[in-house]
């Protein structure tokens, strides 16, 4: 590593998870930080130093990170509160050079770094390979009517969204590969990188772009940026009643996939968690299923405990009396993508088991109904983990509560945790779930996700599959909480 940095004439380099387009969920052929550390979770930055190599990860993947990264690599685990880009600046002398790639950083995330000596790189000198995203586009809503002036949109969730465009040729995504320009009527929808450059560097007038989505890259050829926070962002989060309706529709068939699921795990002995993730996404073929919203979390025992497990193992089985946690979702006709996360046990619970599940379902069932009276998802957050935090010993709650949902899994606005965009009103429309959880590392781990909605002034659940009865322990229900379970299937 050492080499990269003298070649570069730099004392550190950012390494970062995702690609050109500062998608969530790039593909690991283009995710240079998994290139150099192996670890394969969807966020998370690395930084190499001189004699280091930093990993920076959150609640969601410290086990993950242990398990999966190369030796001599550090793990930074940042707990609920600490940012990345502020335990790397901790790192770093503001007297030396920091190489940043600049198509792989947003304008508002170098921004952060403007009091340091930074070098901006036109290439990623650990993974430069960048994949053709090339697919046949579909029509799956009419345009949005929305006119701006003269304004660069290069998020692509939002870029589909405007033009109600959707391209399913690829796994895990219904989003459309192209940027876009805008000038009331008048739309140019650019197909490749260089088409877009030649634009942005001959355009004179101002343009308008957000920060936080364009890249350092298209940012710097742009000879009179306008910086506006997208309103865009807050229009795609407040669903249309078609948009509401072909959720249900696709929620409908995201319970039928699971109850099938269900069924495989009760009637099958020696499957392993690869059977059963393979099992689940022909259940959702089966139902119609363009591709998976994510590539299913199949988690068994301690496995269940990584609250993002992604390995997915042909060696480890489920026996009578293990438990199995599954975390999945899909694309259908409307491109929207459905997130549920369910817990199941072969044959008969043990108490612990039961114990835990019915402390996650407790959870979930107070902030299902209470988020009502709440203005925002940083309220709610609040209130999951007064009930979880510190109440089973050696469990932990330590991811926030949940996220918007939309074209992409995960979305924001809105947003059900800690941090400041979880402050934003939940108002009708919007899309969400709620998914509390418990993990010991020794043990297991349970959570419970519910997507759902916010309708008249109510939240619903697009979600109608089941709980577990046999691993409810009634006991540990008030009357209050009794009542409320009345909404849901006991299986």
């Amino acid at each position: 590593m050492n080499k990269i940095l003298e070649d570069l004439k730099i004392d550190y380099l950012l390494v970062n998870s995702t690609n050109e387009y500062l998608v969530e969920y790039s593909c690991l052929s283009e995710n240079a930080r998994y290139t150099l550390t192996g670890f394969s979770g969807s966020t998370g930055d690395a930084l190499i130093t001189k004699d280091k190599i930093y990993l920076f990860v959150d609640g969601r993947y410290h086990e993950q990170a242990d398990k999966e990264v190369r030796e001599g690599i550090t793990v930074v685990k940042l707990q609920i509160g600490q940012k990345q880009d502020e335990e790397i600046r901790t790192i770093i002398d503001k007297n030396k050079i920091l190489g940043i790639v600049s198509k792989k950083v947003s304008q508002a995330r170098l921004e952060n770094f403007k009091d340091y000596n930074i070098k901006l790189i036109d290439y990623d000198p650990i993974n430069n390979y960048t994949e053709e995203h090339i697919g046949d586009k579909e029509k799956v809503f009419s345009p949005i009517d929305y006119k701006p002036n003269p304004t660069f949109v290069s998020n692509l969730e939002e870029v589909s969204y405007l033009t109600g465009l959707r391209d399913f040729s690829k796994d895990n995504t219904s989003k459309i590969w192209n940027k876009l320009y805008i000038d009331g009527d008048h739309r140019i929808l650019f197909n490749t990188n260089e088409e877009c450059d030649n634009f942005l560097s001959s355009f004179e007038q101002d343009l308008i772009v957000d920060k936080t989505s364009i890249n350092a890259h298209d940012y710097a050829l742009i000879k009179n940026p306008i910086h506006k926070t997208s309103d865009i962002k807050l229009m795609k989060s407040i669903k249309t009643k078609q948009e509401l309706e072909a959720y249900k529709t696709a929620f409908k068939k995201t319970d039928n996939a699971v109850m099938g699921i269900r069924t495989f795990i009760e009637n099958n002995d020696k499957i392993s968690e690869y059977d059963i993730a393979k099992q689940l996404k022909e259940e959702f073929l089966k139902q119609g299923a363009k591709s998976l919203s994510f590539n299913s979390i199949v988690a068994i025992n301690k496995n269940s405990a990584l609250a993002h497990y992604s390995k997915n193992a042909k060696d480890v089985y489920l026996e009578d009396g293990d438990l199995v946690l599954i975390d999945c979702g899909a694309y259908f006709e409307s491109g929207l993508a459905t997130d549920i996360t369910r817990v199941f046990v072969k044959g008969t619970p043990n108490n612990l088991q039961k114990t835990v599940y019915t402390n996650v379902l407790k959870a979930f069932l107070n902030c299902f109904n209470r988020i009502n009276d709440m203005e925002t998802g940083y309220e709610a957050d609040t209130l999951a983990h007064t009930l979880l935090d510190n109440s089973i010993d050696g469990f932990c709650f330590g991811h926030g509560l949940g996220h918007g949902i939309g074209i992409n899994v995960h979305e924001a606005p809105p947003n059900l945790s800690q941090n400041e965009i979880a402050k934003t009103p939940i108002i009708n429309g919007m899309c969400f779930t709620i998914e509390p959880g418990l993990y010991n590392p020794e043990y297991f781990g349970v959570r419970l996700e519910n997507s759902c909605y916010k309708y008249n002034n109510k939240v619903h659940s697009f979600v109608k599959m089941g709980y577990e009865g046999k691993l409810i322990d009634y006991s540990l229900l008030n009357n209050k909480e009794k009542e409320w379970l009345k909404e849901f299937v006991i299986l």
